[in-house]
């Protein structure tokens, strides 16, 4: 039995602790505490940095777009003839095709395509015609946009749907009930 060691039990009070040992752990702690708040101080400034560069991006994307629409705008105080004012629309649809096809964006429904839950909402339905079959998209109400990091929109459609059949259920079928005595004339 002496080769058995002894546990010290939990009510027992560890041994204490030299005042040396004691100050480096109070310094390390202080050391690392020091350490996490510039860490996090530097990945709160880099957050701030990268959103502002998103931003920048975004908005130089954006310039020749708003100086087409400036330059529409004044050609239609001026007075020019509307074949300038389709010219300078058919502009801006190219510019807005260009920047849209750039940034990788493309269109999620298409009339005659079937409905998919995942990328489009169903905001009404309408009844199948001959060339369009049941679960397909009949109308788009507003165009939904994926890209490559995921969905940015989903669309809003008409779905074919075709008259729903009453289901046969505990009220379709109401035994009669025998006429009472009562009831008699």
């Amino acid at each position: 039995m002496a080769d058995v060691e002894e546990v010290p039990s939990p009510t027992t009070a560890p041994k204490a602790a030299t005042p040396e040992a004691n100050d480096d752990w109070v310094t390390r702690y202080k050391y690392l505490l020091a350490d996490f708040e510039n860490y996090r101080r530097r990945t709160e400034r880099e957050r701030e940095t990268i959103a502002r560069q998103t931003r920048a991006s975004v908005l130089l994307e954006l310039i020749p777009l708003y100086e087409a629409v400036q330059g529409a705008s004044g050609a239609l105080a001026i007075g020019h003839s509307a074949d300038d004012v389709r010219r300078g629309l058919d502009l801006l649809d190219r510019e807005w095709q260009r920047l849209i096809l750039r940034e990788g964006v493309e269109p999620v429904a298409q009339v005659g395509a079937p409905f998919r839950a995942d990328e489009a909402e169903a905001v009404a339905e309408a009844p199948p015609t001959g060339h369009q079959s049941e679960g397909t998209v009949v109308e788009i109400v507003q165009q939904g946009y994926r890209f490559p990091g995921g969905l940015l929109r989903p669309a809003k459609v008409v779905v074919a749907r075709g008259p729903r059949q009453p289901e046969p259920g505990p009220s379709a079928a109401v035994p009669e009930l025998p006429d009472s005595p009562e009831r008699a004339p």
